[in-house]
Formats: C-alpha cells, structure tokens, sequence
C-alpha cells in the first residue's frame, strides 16, 4: 500500500490527527520556550533598561535642569537688561523735564560777552581772577595790622586793573574812599602781578599777597564773595509779584530766557506813583567793554526817570555807574559786586505831584539801596533824568531798559504805597 492510500484511509487519518497533535505538542513547547525567552530578554532589557533608568532620568532631568536654568538665566538676563534700560528711559524722560546744566550763548560768546560764567581756555583763566579780596595786612613797618580790601576788574585778553582801600571794601564800616589806590597788571599762568603802589600785588583765584621793595610779605588777603542783605527777600501779602518765574502777565512787553529769567526790555503793565520797588539783577561779564558799554541797562521809573544799572565793578565811583541817577547824580557809594554775581536793587519812588491848571507842585523823590546799602537818598528830581520822557500829572509805565546788553532779572515785586503802606524797606532777606 502506498503511503498516499495508508494516508487515505480512516485509521491513517486518525493517525495522522494523532500524529499532527503529537507534532503540535512537541513543537508548542519550543515556540513557547522561544517567546518566554523573547519575553525573558524583553524583561531581561526592561530591567536592564529599569536599572539604567534612574541614572537616564538623572541625567535627562539634569538636563532638563539645565535647560531650564539656561531659561531662567536667559529670562533673568533679559529682565535685567530692561531693567538696567530702565534707569536710561527715565533718566532721559528727566533729563526732558529737566533742562541740562545752562552754558554761555554761543551768539553771545562770540560778541565777546558771556551770559555765564566761561569754562574753558584763557577767558576762563581770567575770569577766576575777578572779585574782592580783604583781610588784615601792615602796610607801614611795625604798624598794626589794618583792614585792607582788593577789587580786580578785567580788561581782556590778560589784562587787569584793581582798586585797593583802606579800611575794607565799599560798604564796609571802616572803608575810606580817600585811600583808593588804582594798581594795573598783566595775568602770567594763573597768576596775576598787579603794580602802582609802594607794594605789589600776586593775585590767584583764592588770595591776594602783598609784597614789598625788599620781598617781605606784608599780609595776604583772602577771595570773599558778599550778598546783599535784600537778596531773596520775599514780597509783603499786599505786593504785587511782578515777576517770579512763571509768566510775564503783569508786562505789556517781556521776554522769558531759557534759564527762566527776565530778559531786558520789559514794561509794566500797571501804571505806578508812589511804589516800593524790589528786583534781583545780574550784568552779563564783558571784558573788552569799557563805560556805557559794560553790562548797560535800568530801571526807569513811569518812564522818566532812570535808576542805572552797569558793570561798573572796580572802578571809580563814576557820575553814571550802577546806582547813579543817570546823567543827575553819582551813587554815595559804588556798590557794584562782580558781574554774573546776583545783585538788588531796592528803589522808593514818591510821584511828583502837579496841580489842577497841569503846573508842577511837588517834585519826584527817590531814594535806592543798591546791595542793600543806600547809594541815593530822598532825592528830589527837578525834571526828567537821561532819555525819559516828559514829566505831567498822567503816570507812565515802569520800565526795565533794553540797552541791548543781556542784563537778567528775577524776584521783580513792587509794593504800591497807594493801596498799602510799608514801614519796613527795603525789606532783609531771611538768610
């Protein structure tokens, strides 16, 4: 029988479902053993895996850690940079609201005036050496020591001119006049020789030391900066604030300057006859100017009468310096302080007083205090002074002069005697 029969026939079959299930049976096994195995070195490589995990993890939440701290360091760094930006944001924002530290005009730098103090080259140099010096010096061999005061002036481009007195400066309670000594000299470096006396003078931007024929020091003499005792002086409840500022509405014609000042060539707008009179000045330095030319302006009351204002530092006590009535009468005084130094003027006007058929009854009076000291007092005016206008019962406005010269005023109040009267003025400041 040939297998393909044997295979056909039932007992065969039977024996081949045996056989088939014998093979399964005996094979079932290795295809199991074979899966656990895959399965053992799948749990084998997981629990390799698991075992390696934690230090995977480690590292992978390391850098993770990392990564994050880069970003916190990135986010940190950039909030510090806006924050760092911060600062400039608003310091430019002030810098906006607050204007930059004011320096000389250009336009007027190259007049050859200065509007502030010069900070750089020569005229700086000169300019440190202006002012007033006073101390105590002997000027006679074994005489007590004895007040002595220096005003140097300059002349520009190195040149000097000094007054000296005995007794201290214009002002001072021992100050004599009659011993003015006029000294001329010329800057070297930053020191300044000054002659025309018995003695000379070496001057620096601190102190004064006089030296005699034989080279002995006779003393030296410290720099002093003086304010006027007016300066600041704040006006009484009924005055009326001219200026402080703020706006010029109490002018019909006024100019502020960027530094917040009042400019020359301002007229009032309130029409004045009896007023007390309180302004704050400061005369521009002009070095190559000389008399009318120097810092020239006033103040002219109801358009007639001028109260002059010049740099007249230094000099003589001139018929029209600072404090003069102009082209009237000379100061009692000249109580110039150096120029771009704040000064006061305080001024009493009384009207002149007219009758009904227009004929003058009463002359003007003035009486000013340039400093704080008197220059001028009760003065009676027998008519208009320099280019005021005609005199008659109608009153005029009060005028800062324009004379083209960059003369700065703040502090501007006026007290009209007419509403309220004053027993105290010129008014002392609280300093």
């Amino acid at each position: 029988m040939s297998f393909r029969k044997f295979l056909a026939t039932p007992t065969p079959r039977v024996f081949t479902g045996l056989l088939a299930l014998c093979l399964t049976v005996s094979l079932t096994p290795q295809t199991v053993s074979a899966q656990e195995k895959d399965s053992a070195a799948a749990k084998k490589s997981d629990d390799s895996k698991s075992e390696d995990k934690p230090a995977q993890e480690k590292a992978e939440k390391k850098a993770e850690d990392a990564s994050k701290d880069a970003k916190e360091v990135k986010a940190s760094e950039k909030k510090a940079d806006k924050a760092a930006d911060a600062p400039k944001e608003e310091a430019t924002e002030e810098s906006k609201e607050q204007p930059s530290e004011p320096k000389p005009d250009p336009a007027w730098v190259e007049k050859g005036v200065w509007t502030l103090p010069p900070t750089d080259g020569p005229a700086s140099v000169d300019y440190k050496l202006i002012g007033e010096y006073a101390g105590d010096v002997s000027i006679q061999t074994e005489a007590a020591n004895q007040r002595f005061g220096i005003q140097i002036r300059a002349l520009g481009s190195g040149e000097f001119e000094a007054l000296a007195y005995e007794g201290g400066l214009p002002g001072d309670e021992k100050f004599d006049e009659a011993t003015q000594l006029r000294l001329i000299g010329r800057r070297n470096g930053e020191t300044l020789v000054l002659s025309g006396g018995p003695w000379a003078l070496f001057a620096g931007p601190e102190k004064c030391r006089l030296i005699n024929f034989d080279g002995d020091s006779l003393g030296e003499l410290p720099r002093v900066i003086r304010t006027s005792s007016t300066m600041g002086a704040q006006p009484p409840k009924e005055a009326l604030v001219l200026f402080n500022g703020e706006n010029t509405d109490q002018f019909t014609k006024a100019r502020i300057t960027d530094e917040g000042l009042l400019a020359h060539g301002a007229n009032v707008n309130w029409l004045l006859n009896d007023f007390d009179l309180h302004l704050e000045f400061r005369i521009p330095h002009m070095p190559g100017k000389q008399g009318q030319q120097r810092g020239n302006s006033g103040i002219y009351l109801q358009s007639r009468y001028e109260c002059q204002i010049l740099d007249s530092f230094g000099t003589e006590r001139v018929f029209n310096g600072l404090g003069a009535l102009y082209r009237f009468k000379p100061p009692r005084l000249n109580m110039a302080f150096p120029p771009l130094t704040w000064q006061t003027y305080d001024i009493r006007f009384t009207a002149a007083r007219f009758g009904a058929d227009g004929k003058k009854l009463r002359p003007a009076h003035v009486t000013s205090w340039v400093n704080g000291v008197k220059v001028q007092d009760n003065v009676a005016l027998p008519g208009p002074t320099g280019a005021g206008k005609a005199e008659e019962a109608l009153p005029l406005p009060t005028l800062l002069q324009d004379h083209s010269d960059p003369v700065r005023f703040r502090n501007v109040w006026v007290l009209d005697r007419g509403i309220a009267a004053s027993d105290s003025f010129p008014p002392k400041s609280d300093n």
